[in-house]
């Protein structure tokens, strides 16, 4: 199975199908576009995904090492994404919709990983509850099954400065 970039998506599969169709329930994605599947999100693509954003994080700070300021790692972070091949926005701002009405608010995400998996960085002593708070609202707002939440101020990024969060979107996905 070939797959290949279209929209900013990377998990689409050829397939022979005359008409177009378009179904999407939050993030649970199946779309059939002139002949092109992108697949449904599953619990292992996010794994997988979450495997390839901590290795890019493990790989920024052995190379700067803990004390250095967030928006260092942020740009490091975007570099190593690049490197990597994988899509993501910066800074994205996060819409809140409330009765119909998009509102302007001051709600930025670090990135948005494949449109999928939030990752908010941190660069602190301690994670503190506002900071989960923080994820787990933009994992929401976002219709994010899964968040990443990465503090560079840790001698050790994998066993301290790591710590995933999933919600309702994620139990919903299959397995494979």
């Amino acid at each position: 199975m070939e797959f290949i970039w279209l929209m900013g998506y990377p998990w689409l599969k050829k397939i022979s199908i005359s008409e177009n169709l378009l179904f999407f329930e939050k993030n649970l994605i199946l779309i059939l576009l002139n002949g092109w599947q992108i697949m449904e999100i599953t619990k292992q693509f996010l794994k997988d995904l979450v495997y390839q954003v901590n290795g890019a994080a493990i790989e920024v700070h052995k190379a700067l090492g803990p004390g250095l300021l967030e928006s260092v790692y942020q740009r490091c972070m975007a570099k190593e994404f690049l490197i990597r091949g994988l899509s993501f926005q910066y800074e994205m701002v996060v819409p809140v919709c409330y009765k119909g009405v998009e509102l302007e608010t001051d709600l930025r995400c670090d990135f948005f990983v494949e449109k999928i998996l939030v990752l908010e960085l941190k660069a602190v002593e301690k994670i503190l509850p506002i900071h989960e708070a923080q994820i787990i609202s933009y994992m929401k707002l976002l219709s994010s099954p899964e968040g990443l939440l990465i503090n560079f101020n840790t001698v050790n990024i994998f066993k301290e400065g790591q710590r995933t969060y999933v919600n309702e979107l994620f139990r919903k996905l299959p397995e494979e």
